[in-house]
């Protein structure tokens, strides 16, 4: 287990040296592996004795441990006392100031100014990305499932599909939940409304700001836009005949039963009253996944999907044609 940089001594907090600031516990604690999650606490939060009330009953060593936060272990009282501790109490003492730290930082980050530091975590998506296609990489927040130590480990909360997941590292998956609380989330976006994520999908030319293009791989609008570029390439449209084509036709191959054709509506009538009935008809705006191999789109699957989607269409046509003819013949009855 790695341990903590050497204790300051007073020589070296009243000198006030450069290399004080990258030799503090907390910017030791804040970039070891594995603690990306946590933000850096103010130290005159950690001083305000008000906000860490209650911490002295779920910490041990809760003295030794806030000491050693704050790197004033060793400095109080004009002692020496951490000369007189031995390896495993020191490792006890490091061990219970993780925690304290965490339980401080369950408080911390829902303050103005805590919120205010998440949320430059958050834009960042410094907690990862929600997996699931449709939510359009959004980043995710962590939140526990209790605000009790020892209970459960820190979720992922997305806030467009609102569930929860589990961090990929397992660093993270060992974090305890209760260092962010059950509220963190909620709080954020209520202290910020403006960055609540929509349902549906960001437009393709104003994409929200948190879900730009990542490098190496394309949008899904942008699939999306390519699918549809595809389909109508390859839509297969069936032209309309002009009166010149069918008397051409009828003089080539000779004469034409004219009463077969004489209940048979013009195909321009035909086709404005397709068009009139797929509106009435209105089909749902399903949205496809498109799927998609190291950002390419999967041209075989996208002309199935096209496929799909024509027969989809045929079949709303048949279903109105279908609810015409039940309503006439319950007119007529």
């Amino acid at each position: 287990m790695s341990r903590s940089p050497r204790l300051t001594t007073v020589e070296e907090l009243s000198s006030g040296s450069s290399d004080y600031a990258a030799s503090t516990w907390i910017a030791w604690f804040l970039s070891t592996k594995g603690n990306e999650y946590f933000c850096e606490l103010d130290e005159d939060y950690i001083l305000d004795r008000f906000n860490l009330t209650g911490l002295n009953a779920e910490v041990q060593h809760y003295m030794h441990a806030l000491d050693l936060i704050t790197d004033a272990l060793g400095t109080i009282l004009h002692t020496d006392s951490d000369e007189h501790l031995d390896d495993d109490q020191r490792e006890q003492i490091e061990s219970q100031a993780r925690i304290l730290y965490g339980l401080i930082h369950a408080r911390y980050i829902l303050t103005s100014r805590g919120l205010a530091k998440m949320l430059e975590k958050y834009k960042r998506a410094d907690f990862g990305r929600c997996p699931r296609v449709l939510c359009y990489q959004q980043p995710l927040l962590p939140v526990g499932l209790s605000d009790v130590a020892y209970q459960s480990p820190v979720k992922l909360y997305c806030p467009r599909c609102e569930d929860v997941y589990n961090p990929k590292s397992s660093r993270h998956g060992s974090i305890d939940g209760a260092f962010f609380g059950t509220t963190f989330p909620h709080m954020l976006f209520m202290v910020y409304p403006h960055m609540v994520p929509t349902r549906t999908a960001p437009p393709s030319t104003t994409m929200h700001p948190l879900t730009k293009q990542s490098p190496g791989g394309v949008s899904a609008d942008e699939l999306r836009q390519r699918a549809i570029a595809l389909e109508q390439a390859n839509s297969i449209t069936t032209p309309v005949r002009s009166s010149e084509e069918a008397n051409t036709d009828q003089a080539t191959d000779g004469p034409v039963d004219t009463r077969s054709h004489a209940n048979v509506e013009p195909s321009s009538n035909r086709t404005s009253n397709n068009a009139s009935t797929l509106r009435s008809f209105a089909v749902p705006d399903i949205e496809r996944v498109v799927p998609r191999i190291f950002g390419f789109p999967v041209h075989e699957t996208s002309r199935l999907m096209a496929w799909q989607g024509r027969q989809q269409q045929k079949q709303a046509l048949r279903i109105s044609q279908f609810q015409q003819r039940v309503r006439e013949k319950a007119s007529l009855s």
